[in-house]
């Protein structure tokens, strides 16, 4: 018997990919994980990889889409609420990380002349309507 899993989404980091993996599986979904191993030994190699890949069967990839769509890829407040931009008032607002100031860029160098991971970076959040960044 042929087992066919497709893919149903990407993400940089493993532990993204496994709070979706969890959730997934609550739901009675059969879930496979694919090149967590890699970006968990390095994670600046998940670029190269394409990121952890999360399957599921076949006959469950809508029913996998629907409950995946279903969570906010947006940031929430304290309270579940999503966080509005100050300038437009949009509630579609992720949180990025900001090389802007000059400790976290002499951290990114640092880091990236001994090849570690980043200990320090600012996050902020940025508007997907008018990119602005707060």
């Amino acid at each position: 018997m042929k087992e066919d899993f497709k893919l149903v989404r990407s993400y940089q980091y493993s532990s993204e990919a496994q709070i979706f993996c969890g959730k997934l599986e609550s739901e009675g979904i059969e879930v496979y994980l694919r090149d967590n191993h890699i970006v968990d030994s390095n994670p600046i190699w998940s670029n190269a990889v394409g990121g952890v890949k999360l399957f599921v069967r076949e006959e469950d990839f809508k029913k996998a889409s629907e409950i995946l769509s279903t969570v906010s890829q947006y940031s929430l407040d304290e309270k579940n609420d999503l966080i509005q931009c100050p300038n437009c008032g949009a509630e579609k607002v992720e949180m990025i990380t900001s090389l802007r100031d000059t400790k976290s860029l002499v951290a990114f160098i640092f880091s990236l002349l001994f090849v570690l991971m980043p200990f320090y970076s600012k996050y902020r959040y940025q508007c997907d309507c008018c990119k602005t960044e707060f």
